[in-house]
């Protein structure tokens, strides 16, 4: 029991050894190296895979690399081993200014699953510069009276390197007179030379010396000034400023020309003596004189240039006044102006994109790209807020660090309804005024095979002629596929049944574009209409089709002649004879000609016409019906046998014809009884026919004589009107208008009228058909007369004709 209890403890102690190296490896997840300047390239800095825990075998696959930016051209990645190394020369004074830290942030990208590491890489300084004077040269104007122990300012050196490689001490040339001290100023050190014994200029009126700066590194680097002092008579009294330091503040964005502050020294000498000058003290940095200018008479100091937080916090600019004295006395004060910063900067927005397209069926929450946020300004205006201002399917995670967002999707993508997204990410930084910065990132949507070909309609309806040529184009199918590529190339093809009598064997589509071609050619009279499917498949995995119905209707063509089928003789000839007596009158019908056509429509719609006839006066034809009857009665003068050549035509747009004979014989009566005999059964309904025509004809004839009686006795009671009036009132005018109004206009007149006209009256253009032009009847009067006798005279010959054919008829 003891040992199992030892047992369980154990694995308990392993188990949180593991759980606390787990949390100590996240807690380290950002690494720190460091690495002199100017070592050679491929220099290692450090094992990365080794430090995050990745192994070796896997660096290719998760594509570890440094993400694109404006450091990582000095590092690069070992893709066989994990190791950071140096890609080309550093020079740390290029790269930080200052003796601080110079460290360079690197982003370390790791794929599947996405990561990002932060890497801290400190670049430490070596000894590569010698102290540098910005003149070789300086001189001063001493005079003989100066106290032992006054100091003057000599130039200090300036090494770009750090730390104990900077200026460490400054020696000077052996010499009878001065040596040289140092002063700490801040981090300067500052060198003066001291007068150690009185000056006489009677003995010695110029000194030439030489001060050396040295630094610290190992061997030391050395810079030298050469200082020449000339000895003047004495001007007693120094200038003194009224503050050994001026503290002034500025904003950044002071404009031009502002007064930064105004320094003051006094000098208790007379005359030339006294009078002061002020000057920038000639040993600062070069920066210093290209941002400010000084007043050498009032001691003003503006602003030259444009001031910048991010590269400056605080200028030291020393000044110096010196009167006017021989020799010349100088004062020094030191003005430290402190810069303030404002939101003058923008947020910068990288992006670390894994691939600028995504599938369509990628699931919420699949990250796309990585983005980091940053801004030169401090404090508030440093302070960023990022957002996504367009509506898109997308949004932006918040990573353990600062200012890292992860972009990812937050739901479902169709592509077929937006296949390419500019997603607008805006960074905000909390400044007042804030500013923002936009960046647009462009995802393209790739499609997956999820939607089916389709057709307009289920069912499809196409027209063809007969007598199509086989092996060409008759129609084509189209569908569509909203997908793209090949989820989107769309193949054809026809549903065949296999039957015996299967229409589409006889039918073959273009599996590409659709075309549906015949390979024989259709005819009406034996085909009117067929049915088939088509089914349209696309090219994704898997094939996704549909079908659809197509219903062919075939078009009549005028390729049928019409075909005579009376009169035929024996050996199948369209030729006839008929025998009619001699003493028949005009109408009788003697025969008719019968024919059929196979065509429907304008194509089978049979015209008859005398092509051929001995006498046009003896015979007529009806055009639709064939009959063909006599004109008049026949003389005794006219041949015994007659000739018809009877055309039949159809009304096609190229018309087809054919033609029959017709022998027409006159016999005597008598021989043409034995003829009827056989035929009266065969003519008994067209007799029956002519009858009810002759009734019809008289019932209409007698309409018209009642008619006509009753227009003549309203004419013979009509008078003549009276003119004299513009507007005359007129109960009947021919029988035809009752209760119209005239009116006359110039030399016409003129009637308002209701749906009826009367003869010989005429519509007046712009009158809408309701105001007709009357002749004038005081001019027309015998016209109207004659017009009567006339009338009655053919009313009497109709009269007389209908009579004689009703007899006739009987």
């Amino acid at each position: 029991m003891a040992i199992r209890s030892r047992s369980s403890d154990y694995s308990w102690r392993v188990f949180l050894l593991h759980l606390l190296l787990i949390i100590a490896k996240q807690a380290a997840a950002d690494l720190r190296y460091s690495v002199p300047e100017e070592v050679k390239e491929g220099t290692v800095v450090g094992n990365i895979a080794k430090d995050l825990g990745l192994e070796k075998a896997h660096l290719t696959d998760r594509r570890l690399r440094i993400a694109s930016g404006s450091e990582d051209t000095f590092f690069s990645v070992n893709m066989d081993n994990g190791a950071l190394q140096v890609r080309r020369k550093i020079d740390r004074e290029e790269l930080c200014h200052g003796g601080g830290a110079c460290l360079i942030e690197l982003k370390i990208i790791v794929e599947n699953p996405l990561e990002m590491h932060h890497v801290v890489v400190e670049i430490t300084d070596v000894n590569d510069h010698s102290p540098i004077y910005t003149k070789t040269e300086q001189h001063f104007e001493i005079a003989e009276q100066t106290s032992v122990g006054t100091r003057f300012q000599l130039q200090a050196a300036r090494d770009p390197d750090a730390g104990v490689n900077s200026i460490s001490s400054y020696k000077l040339s052996s010499n009878d007179y001065f040596d040289i001290e140092l002063s700490q100023s801040d981090e300067e050190k500052i060198p003066f030379l001291e007068l150690r014994k009185p000056l006489d200029r009677e003995q010695n009126d110029k000194l030439l010396l030489i001060v050396t700066a040295v630094d610290g590194g190992k061997p030391p680097r050395s810079g030298t000034l050469n200082v020449s002092v000339t000895v003047l008579d004495s001007n007693d009294n120094r200038p003194s400023f009224s503050q050994e330091v001026y503290q002034v503040e500025m904003f950044e964005n002071a404009p031009v020309g502002t007064i930064v502050t105004k320094v003051n020294a006094r000098d208790p000498d007379e005359g030339n003596n006294g009078e002061i000058e002020y000057s920038i003290a000639s040993t600062l940095a070069p920066k210093i004189y290209n941002l400010f200018e000084l007043k050498h008479l009032t001691g003003e100091i503006k602003l030259k240039a444009a001031l910048d937080f991010e590269e400056s916090e605080i200028y030291k600019i020393d000044i110096v006044a010196s009167d006017k004295g021989t020799p010349p006395l100088t004062g020094i004060c030191r003005v430290v102006v402190k810069i303030k910063d404002v939101n003058d900067h923008s947020p910068k927005i990288d992006v670390t994109s894994l691939s600028n397209t995504i599938s369509e069926d990628s699931k919420p929450g699949t990250v796309i790209s990585l983005i980091s946020v940053t801004d030169k300004d401090s404090g508030v205006n440093g302070k960023i807020i990022s957002c996504i201002l367009n509506d898109a399917p997308f949004e932006l995670k918040p990573s353990y660090k600062e200012n890292i967002y992860s972009l990812v999707t937050k739901e479902h993508l169709d592509r077929e309804k937006v296949s390419h997204y500019e997603i607008l990410i805006q960074a905000t930084d909390c400044g007042d005024p804030a500013l923002s910065t936009v960046k647009t990132l462009s995802i393209q949507i790739s499609d997956v095979n999820d939607n089916s070909p389709r057709f307009e309609k289920s069912e499809l309806q196409f027209y063809l002629s007969e007598n199509n040529a086989a092996g060409t184009s008759i129609f084509s199918v189209t569908a569509t596929d909203i997908d793209m590529n090949d989820n989107a190339a769309i193949s054809y093809n026809i549903v065949r049944e296999g039957s015996k009598n299967d229409v589409t064997a006889f039918l073959n589509i273009n599996s590409e574009n659709g075309q549906i071609s015949a390979l024989k050619s259709f005819d009406f009279e034996m085909l009117k209409t067929f049915q088939f499917q088509v089914v349209a498949s696309d090219s994704g995995s898997p094939s996704l089709s549909s079908n659809v119905t197509v219903n062919v209707f075939i078009l009549d063509q005028n390729d049928n002649a019409p075909v005579i089928l009376y009169p035929v003789s024996s050996n199948g000839s369209a030729e006839g004879v008929e025998e009619i007596p001699r003493n028949v009158n005009a109408g009788h019908l003697v025969t008719k000609v019968r024919a059929y056509d196979a065509d429907i429509g304008y194509n089978g719609w049979l015209l008859f016409s005398l092509q051929e006839v001995s006498d046009h006066s003896l015979f007529g034809l009806d055009r639709y019906t064939g009959q063909i009857r006599t004109l008049r009665s026949f003389t005794e003068t006219d041949e015994a046998e007659h000739k018809l050549v009877i055309l039949v035509k159809d009304n096609g747009n190229v018309s087809l014809s054919a033609t029959a004979t017709v022998i027409v014989k006159l016999v005597e009566p008598k021989e043409a009884f034995a003829a009827s005999d056989v035929k009266s059964a065969a003519k008994d309904d067209e007799d029956n026919n002519v009858t009810f025509y002759l009734m019809i004809t008289l019932g209409s004839v007698s309409v018209l004589f009642i008619i006509s009686i009753i227009v003549l006795i309203a004419m013979q009671c009509s008078k003549s009107p009276d003119y004299t009036s513009k507007y005359l009132q007129e109960t009947n005018y021919d029988g035809t208008l009752c209760h119209s109004i005239q009116y006359r206009s110039g030399d016409k007149r003129y009637m308002l009228v209701g749906p009826r006209m009367s003869i010989g009256s005429t519509i007046v253009p712009g009158s809408h058909a309701n105001t007709l032009v009357l002749p004038d009847r005081r001019r027309t009067s015998e016209e109207v007369r004659l017009f009567l006798s006339n009338f009655r005279r053919h009313y009497f010959y109709l009269e007389c004709a209908v009579l004689f054919l009703f007899i006739g008829g009987l």
